[in-house]
């Protein structure tokens, strides 16, 4: 009775685990790829890399990319504003933190809305035959986990991620454009806590200000993990950044 007790506990400890593990992986995939990379085109990268990143992006997440770009796209375009698809400002952050993934589906379901803001970015046969499939992708992922795991261990990790990963992007929609330092004009917050839970993005003020920035922190003090992610890549000949981070910011800034 102990030791199947002690089993039990050691596999939700292992799923615990493994769902912040799995959590972790698809923030940076998420920030570095889908956002600084894809959505910005701030950074450019190799074959290798980018399909890596579509299928982490799918076993984990089940995120359409053309769909994920077009409702930040729109963000960008229409920030705070009723046109906003997740604006703090307009429906108040907490109805956003509770609501983010309704607003971002209703969104990426807007078809013309991804045709205007994501022109760039048909289908491939591969997307199409595949990777638009997000149940599979998702289904998939929690299997590759209980074959490795065990099925409590899988089911844990599946829990938790779902919830970090969900409440962790709203959190930047709602709270990062709500609370926090906003050393430049704009609407959205600087929040390091968040940031260091998402790989950079709670560096929103930052990257509001400088959007084609691959690097979301600009002071000393500041931490983007997706950064560190962004240079191991380039120093791996993986990933290139199409504009210098510094240089990007000091031109728009003037300092």
């Amino acid at each position: 009775m102990l030791l199947a007790s002690n089993g039990i506990l050691v596999q939700l400890l292992v799923g615990v685990v493994t769902g912040l593990a799995v959590t972790t992986l698809a923030n940076i995939c998420t920030t570095v790829y889908l956002h600084r990379g894809i959505a910005h085109r701030a950074i450019r990268f190799r074959r290798p890399a980018d399909l890596a990143f579509r299928i982490a992006l799918w076993l984990s997440t089940g995120i359409r990319v053309r769909q994920w770009v077009a409702v930040h796209r729109k963000h960008h375009a229409h920030t705070d504003t009723p046109e906003d698809p997740h604006s703090p400002a307009v429906h108040g952050w907490w109805a956003v933190q509770r609501g983010n993934y309704r607003m971002y589906r209703r969104a990426a379901r807007d078809a013309e809305l991804v045709a205007r803001y994501a022109r760039d970015l048909p289908p491939s046969a591969f997307d199409r035959r595949v990777l638009d499939h997000a149940l599979l992708g998702l289904g998939l992922g929690i299997a590759i986990l209980a074959v490795l795991l065990g099925p409590i261990a899988a089911i844990v990790a599946s829990a938790v991620h779902i919830n970090y990963y969900l409440a962790a992007s709203a959190a930047v929609n709602a709270i990062g454009h709500h609370f926090g330092r906003r050393p430049y004009a704009n609407s959205a917050t600087n929040l390091q806590w968040l940031a260091l839970l998402t790989a950079g993005e709670g560096l929103h003020n930052n990257h509001h200000a400088a959007p084609t920035s691959a690097k979301l922190s600009h002071r000393w003090y500041e931490i983007d993990p997706g950064w560190w992610v962004v240079r191991g890549l380039t120093l791996l000949g993986l990933a290139r950044v199409r504009l210098d981070p510094r240089r990007t910011r000091l031109a728009q800034f003037g300092g």
